[in-house]
């Protein structure tokens, strides 16, 4: 009986362990159409390119040349670490093997990349952050890549991706990577939020959690409260908030997909606001938050600047930055709530003045 009993447990185990990225996609679309299968064969490629990432994060420290920086500055003006540049290398090489993707458009790079073999047939664009949380790098502490693919629009014959320029609703697919004790790869296609976790024994990732869902409310309140004072008041005062009522947690790691996954599992909100030199705030719309947006509300959540759906915002160019507030949808309105009521104040000063 014990033995019966065990076999049972093992086919069970085996079973489980079968549901990988490729197939688990086309279980998703129930589907084996020329799409379905395109889609299958991208988010494996992507699983390729965070195989070697994370192979290359897992000895970093061994390895002459990986860690520190580059020496360069990329567009958005920042020094380049080597782990950036090497993740975005590997990107590029893994899908000028894919025949499906004509352009990879990084924020790492000023202009989008073309793969002219692949241009003919191609009608993907992959959108992608490499490396997340760099700074966390050399400290041995969680980093991540962020990714989305759109379906190319028109001959983009001029080379400049202005199909690009739309909202968040184009996007086909999303999702990030997190390495950290265990490498995570997270996604959605619309059908959910689904999370697979390399087993290195097996070169694979295996579907770990199926359909996630984030709270209505969480504990969690993950913001850089170093800024404090650049802030807009309107934040200032909901940061006021959370310290005068039980039941919040800070938690902030200095990593966007490691604290979004974290909001994702637990509840909560995660902010990344705009200053007030700076109100555009950050983070790059296309690579970081409209990719986490499509998640968030696969998940039962939202995503916000504070005063638009973050879905709805259409970029002005490639690299166009956001103010960010994403997570539980109670908590993401509670942030709102303090924004409105102070454009409210504002707009009855003027009045009065008037």
């Amino acid at each position: 009986m014990a033995d019966v009993e065990r076999s049972l447990v093992e086919e069970h185990s085996l079973d489980r362990d079968c549901t990988t990225l490729s197939r688990h996609v086309l279980q998703q679309l129930k589907s084996f159409s020329a799409d379905a299968q395109d889609l299958s064969a991208l988010m494996n490629r992507i699983a390729l390119a965070a195989k070697i990432i994370s192979r290359r994060l897992s000895r970093a420290d061994l390895v002459e040349g990986a860690l520190g920086f580059t020496g360069n500055v990329n567009v958005q003006g920042e020094s380049v670490k080597k782990m950036d540049a090497y993740a975005n290398d590997v990107f590029i090489s893994v899908f000028k093997q894919s025949g499906l993707v004509c352009r990879l458009a990084s924020e790492e790079m000023e202009k989008p990349y073309y793969i002219p073999e692949n241009c003919p047939i191609g009608r993907y664009s992959l959108i992608y952050d490499p490396i997340d949380g760099s700074s966390n790098v050399d400290i041995n502490l969680n980093i991540g890549s962020i990714f989305a693919i759109r379906r190319q629009q028109g001959d983009d014959i001029d080379g400049e991706a202005t199909d690009l320029l739309q909202d968040g609703h184009q996007q086909i697919a999303a999702g990030y990577v997190i390495y950290g004790p265990s490498t995570m790869l997270v996604y959605s296609i619309g059908t959910g939020v689904h999370a697979f976790t390399l087993d290195p024994s097996l070169g694979e990732f295996i579907l770990s959690q199926e359909n996630m869902q984030v709270p209505d409310h969480g504990p969690v309140y993950s913001v850089n409260e170093g800024n404090f004072w650049q802030w807009d008041e309107s934040i200032r005062d909901y940061i006021r908030y959370v310290h005068r009522h039980e039941g919040y947690t800070a938690r902030y790691s200095g990593a966007l997909v490691g604290d979004f996954h974290r909001i994702l599992c637990q509840g909560g909100v995660f902010i990344y606001p705009g200053t007030v030199k700076k109100p555009e705030g950050k983070l790059r719309l296309l690579y970081e938050t409209a990719p986490l947006a499509f998640l968030i509300e696969q998940a039962g959540g939202r995503a916000s600047t504070g005063t638009q759906n973050l879905m709805d915002v259409v970029p002005e160019k490639l690299h166009t930055r956001t103010p960010l507030i994403i997570g539980s949808k109670e908590d993401v309105a509670l942030v709102e709530s303090f924004i409105q009521e102070r454009a409210r104040e504002s707009k009855e000063a003027i009045a009065s003045r008037s």
